[in-house]
């Protein structure tokens, strides 16, 4: 029998045990995933490794990309004190601290690796200090930031070091995430294939965020039916609270109105107009109304639509009523008689749910600006042509961001002014295409 102490537990036999994303943390440099651009053994901070030696380091990167994790990961390969901290609770003395026992630790020939969590959140005094210690080697710095170093460091101790750029987790980084998760649980998640894929969507690129919703998931009872879709959004997502107005003749009158300036029915819209305002409506509702019915319903049809709604409203304001209605009814007869289209509503609503479906993914570098070096060192800005000082006012160059395909999301009517946009569309589409084929031409005679 030991006659060691026991160990006594604050929490006892009942501690929770340790979230799931601190549990699946890497514990080496080859568990982390989507950094190999980095972190394989040919790529800059692989090399280093490789060579057993680290240099100071900014990490810029998304959240839930690694970057604490392969710091930690980094001093232990390179067998440096790993001290860690976090710049939104720490200041100069939790700093000086830091450095005594580093200097310390070089009198015995152990170096120390000093991790700054967010280290953009360090005034410029503050990252002032770091200076002389990096400077003479005591500590090796790795800092943290998903903020562009550019802009958030100070120039003296960003030459001190190196900036790597960290990717937001691709799809095959985060299904191998889940695959860890099902693994270490045993079995797996209750989801779909649809589900599934939807899971990784909603991670959007986010590590740490993913495990959190897979905790969730394996939490529900073993047995569970696999979710779809929407059961999964009903289980990792709260559902904003429904709020009853209990008003239901204000929302029929209005939505009277609007059907009638849709229908193109200038004589029901203005006896609509006339039973809300005689029912004693606030006509600045009527007029942020006519404002959202013209951008949705009219667009550019008829783009002088949304100047008289928005003129009605001015001059309502300063006129009041009763002068300032007959502008409303102005407004209204003048939306209930243009030319319709809700191409630019659909367009957006395809966009957006596009940009949900695709996540962050970054514009391609050559329509980024470039106001530093470091910017420019990264390809900021390379290769990009200005539209209006081309011959035909049209470069035909692609702006979605790389690796994702065109699409076409805005498609105008042949209502009104539409009519001429579509035209144009069609034109810059050929010299796009005209483009495209001078450039594949150009790619073979080069080869």
């Amino acid at each position: 029998m030991s006659d060691a102490p026991e160990t006594l537990s604050l929490f006892g036999d009942d501690a929770p045990p340790r979230p799931l994303a601190d549990r699946l943390r890497p514990r080496v440099l080859e568990e982390v995933v989507g950094q190999d651009h980095l972190l394989a053994p040919d790529a800059p901070i692989g090399r280093l490794v490789g060579r057993g030696q680290m240099v100071s380091t900014i990490l810029w990167g998304p959240p839930g990309c690694g970057k604490t994790t392969i710091a930690r990961l980094l001093a232990e390969r390179t067998h440096l004190a790993f001290e860690p901290l976090s710049a939104t609770f720490s200041g100069v003395a939790d700093l000086r601290k830091i450095f005594t026992a580093a200097q310390r630790r070089r009198e015995i020939g152990q170096g120390t690796l000093l991790f700054v969590d967010e280290i953009h959140r360090f005034n410029r005094a503050q990252q002032d200090s770091f200076l002389p210690y990096v400077e003479d080697g005591t500590t090796v710095l790795v800092g943290a930031t998903t903020e562009n170093p550019s802009f958030e460091l100070n120039g003296a101790l960003l030459s001190r070091c190196q900036v790597f750029v960290l990717r937001r987790l691709d799809g095959a980084a985060l299904e191998t995430l889940i695959d860890r998760a099902e693994a270490e649980a045993g079995r797996p998640l209750p989801l779909d294939d649809d589900a599934r894929g939807a899971l990784v969507a909603m991670a959007d690129g986010d590590g740490r965020y993913l495990l959190n919703m897979a905790e969730q998931l394996q939490a529900l009872p073993e047995g569970t039916a696999p979710l779809d879709t929407a059961g999964l959004a009903a289980e990792v997502q709260k559902r904003a609270p429904i709020y009853d107005k209990a008003q239901e003749g204000h929302y029929n009158l209005i939505s009277a109105l609007h059907k009638s300036m849709r229908g193109s029915d200038p004589d029901a819209a203005l006896y609509w107009l006339a039973r809300m305002l005689d029912g004693g409506e606030d006509p600045l509702f009527i007029a942020r109304r006519i404002v959202r019915f013209a951008n949705e319903d009219i667009g550019i049809a008829d783009p002088e639509a949304v100047h008289q709604a928005l003129t009605a409203w001015d001059v309502y304001e300063r006129l009041g009523s009763p002068e300032g209605e007959l502008a409303i009814a102005q407004a209204v007869v003048y939306l209930a008689t243009a030319p319709k289209s809700i191409a630019v509503y659909r367009g957006f609503s395809a966009a957006t749910a596009a940009a949900k479906r695709t996540g962050s993914l970054i514009p391609p570098a050559h329509i980024l600006n470039a106001p530093t070096r470091l910017m420019k060192d990264l390809g900021y800005g390379k290769g990009y042509r200005y539209d209006p000082d081309t011959e035909t006012g049209f470069s035909g160059a692609d702006y979605f961001p790389d690796g994702m395909e065109r699409e076409r999301y805005y498609e105008p009517t042949g209502n009104g002014y539409e009519r001429q946009i579509t035209e144009r569309l069609r034109h810059w589409d050929a010299l796009r295409a005209e483009r495209r084929r001078d450039g594949a031409e150009g790619e073979r005679t080069e080869g």
